[in-house]
């Protein structure tokens, strides 16, 4: 019977300076842009994660970009000076804020390092032939673990069973043979004896 197998590896993890390196990127391109581009950092989060909550939060900042925009769109000032306007840039900054902060809040998360032995979150034990456990299938946060086939309980095949036959006895010792010997003897003397002496009476 062949079990499930081994789980495929967790992708590769990026290393240290390629991490510090995206993330100084992604927050440079969001504060450069003045907040009209922060809509990349949770882009990229939703897209390294996978996570549907991810994917909802970019949806959101695209929401609040299109808001700024149309407050900023009725102000016809050079400097937003409007009420209008000012309340576009506010939204525009508080969302390039939100979105520079939960990137880097999601994107540590996600890449932190685990110890030696321990299971990436959400991982479940995976129990293989023979009741032996195998590496958990790697998920990313969020995602939910499928459940385990159960795996029908081996079956011996059946062998029959031959009885054992009885150890021969043995004879007995000749040593014994000998006792007996002597002791009928030793009863015939006294049988004589006994006799002998009623008889002399």
């Amino acid at each position: 019977m062949q079990g499930p197998g081994y789980a495929a590896p967790p992708p590769p993890r990026p290393s240290t300076g390629v991490l510090v390196l995206l993330r100084v990127l992604f927050v440079a391109v969001a504060v450069g842009s003045i907040g009209f581009l922060a809509w990349a950092a949770p882009l990229r989060t939703a897209i390294v994660t996978r996570r549907r909550g991810d994917w909802w939060i970019f949806a959101a900042s695209l929401g609040v970009l299109a808001l700024s925009f149309s407050l900023l769109a009725t102000d016809h000032t050079d400097d937003f000076s409007t009420p209008k306007g000012n309340a576009g840039m506010i939204i525009l900054l508080l969302n390039m804020a939100a979105c520079v902060g939960y990137y880097l809040y999601a994107d540590i998360r996600h890449f932190r390092p685990y110890p030696t032995g321990y299971a990436h979150p959400g991982a479940t034990t995976v129990h293989g032939p023979y009741g032996y456990p195998q590496p958990a299938p790697y998920m990313t946060p969020g995602t939910v673990p499928q459940p385990a086939v159960p795996q029908p309980p081996l079956v011996q095949p059946s062998v029959p069973v031959t009885p054992v036959p009885p150890p021969p006895q043995r004879p007995a010792p000749a040593r014994i043979d000998e006792v007996r010997a002597e002791l009928d003897e030793l009863s015939d003397y006294l049988r004589r004896r006994d006799g002998h002496g009623e008889g002399g009476r």
